[in-house]
């Protein structure tokens, strides 16, 4: 296990100390080094929690509306051809439109400093990888599994619980991996757009703004950390939910 972790974070300690030495501290940067982005974090700490809590809020709150409404659209697609006629050109239509044009409608619909509004545009996000890789989990099985469900006369609720799900929860949690990073980017970019101040999207507007791109920074990291503690939180789940998969790895 530590052999297995140990290069990645051997190659991360290498970059922090190269940018760390690189950086000119006696001028302002546009990308300061670390250690100025975490001084400048801790000196505004209060600030940036109230900040990342609302984002964070926002973020998975959309995650969780995304999921949702990406697994009810997949079951209804897998389950009948005229759904999936219907609902496949639509779902793909929307995941062309550009997320930023999106943003002043959402606003508009559901109020700018309603959080509904930046979950709103994360759950878009989030709902296209949903749905479309919980419909091939649910119709990509195996022919000779479907086929033996069939000779032992298995009703159609039965081979979706015992064949069809099991096959899709990979799937599921590959989505859910890509959809928490995508949740947050929602979030954040949503925040662009107006609301209120202490959320992470306006933090980082405000600063940049101001030139204070070390705090511009520090509200940038917080941003990934929910990201990637969000990804870890998800690949415990698939552990726990298919461990038969951890074993087949």
């Amino acid at each position: 296990m530590v052999a297995r972790y140990l290069p990645p974070i051997a190659v991360l300690i290498v970059v922090l100390l190269i940018w760390e030495l690189a950086t000119d501290k006696s001028a302002r940067h546009v990308i300061p080094a670390p250690s100025e982005i975490v001084n400048a974090g801790s000196a505004r700490f209060d600030y940036l929690l109230q900040s990342t809590l609302q984002t964070y809020y926002e973020a998975i709150g959309g995650l969780v509306l995304g999921t949702i409404g990406g697994v009810l659209v997949a079951f209804a697609t897998a389950r009948w051809v005229t759904a999936r006629d219907v609902l496949l050109p639509v779902a793909i239509a929307s995941s062309a439109v550009p997320i930023i044009a999106v943003a002043p409608i959402l606003n508009n619909w559901f109020g700018v400093l309603n959080p509904l509004s930046k979950m709103m545009m994360a759950a878009l996000l989030v709902f296209f990888p949903v749905m479309i890789n919980v419909t091939r989990g649910l119709v990509e099985v195996q022919p000779a599994s479907l086929e033996l469900m069939r000779s032992y006369a298995a009703s159609d609720a039965a081979v979706l619980r015992k064949l069809r799900v099991p096959n899709m929860l990979p799937f599921l949690f590959t989505a859910l991996k890509v959809g928490a990073t995508l949740a947050f980017i929602g979030a954040i970019v949503g925040e662009y757009f107006g609301g209120t101040s202490d959320v992470l999207g306006r933090v980082v507007l405000t600063a940049m703004s101001s030139g204070s791109y070390d705090l511009a920074w520090a509200g940038i990291l917080v941003g990934a950390i929910g990201a990637i503690v969000a990804y870890l939180v998800i690949s415990l789940i698939e552990r726990i939910a298919m461990p038969w998969q951890s074993a087949l790895r």
